[in-house]
């Protein structure tokens, strides 16, 4: 049987040292949830939020078996756990992903002066109720919102902008989670409206606002793009790590 830790604090140890904020998400119980096999002594757990898990402790084949219906990306620190991985889903798509240090000091003169790349034609504004729900409508913005379990719980956990022009959503960047010291970054731009620095102005705006309330912003990058757009911002390369997409039916 798959249970959700209540008691976080039993499987902290599990995931020490593990510098990964959607893990603190779960781990702080702002959301996502912990996943064992065993609630009194765990030794194995599954940190899970949004669409990605985290695998720590004694290797279980029950566990990965059991990850939530869907897609999902999931990764570890063993390679144990990553050959029970491509056991339990041999069609799993073995990527690389890439670490960005969390220690970055930004420069918040630079941050301000990408905000006057916005073209005319264009505006930036906080994610509010409405544009809340604009950003369901649209598979590209909908991760913008859509790993908080609810619009309450976004506007009050959740942080974000979006570019519009001519009142439709083209680029942003936002929460993709929320934990107690900060958020995890999430962005993307519509395809017909990339290469005009509305990713790079979008991020901007949100890190000015972290900065401004005492979050910081983790970065976490899917691809060397992903990369090359943190580093305009200030950040710093850390690694790459392996990790699985997955689709459970």
């Amino acid at each position: 049987m798959i249970y959700v830790l209540e008691d976080t604090a039993k499987v902290e140890k599990l995931f020490e040292g593990w510098q990964e904020t959607l893990i603190y998400s779960c781990l702080q119980k702002v959301m996502g949830k912990i996943y064992v096999t065993e609630c009194d002594k765990p030794k194995a757990a599954l940190a899970y939020v949004g669409c990605f898990g985290f695998f720590a402790g004694k290797p279980d084949i029950e566990l990965v078996r059991g990850i939530p219906k869907g897609f999902s990306i999931l990764t570890s620190r063993d390679e144990a756990w990553e050959k029970l991985i491509e056991e339990a889903y041999p069609e799993a798509k073995r990527v690389i992903r890439y670490a960005i240090k969390k220690d970055t000091s930004f420069n918040r003169e630079k941050l301000r002066e990408n905000l006057q790349l916005l073209a005319e034609g264009y505006e930036i504004k906080n994610i509010d109720s409405e544009l809340y729900d604009l950003c369901l409508k649209s598979p590209v913005t909908s991760d913008f919102v859509a790993s908080f379990e609810s619009k309450e719980a976004f506007l009050r956990d959740g942080r974000g902008v979006v570019i519009l022009k001519e009142g439709a959503i083209v680029s942003g960047s936002s929460s993709f989670t929320r934990y107690r010291e900060g958020i995890e970054i999430e962005v993307d731009t519509v395809e017909s409206e990339r290469r005009k620095h509305l990713a790079l102005i979008a991020c901007s705006s949100l890190i000015l606002r972290c900065l401004d309330e005492g979050l910081y912003p983790s970065w976490d990058a899917q691809n060397l793009n992903s990369v090359h757009l943190s580093e305009k911002l200030g950040y710093e390369f850390d690694h790459e790590y392996t990790a699985y997409e997955v689709r459970r039916d």
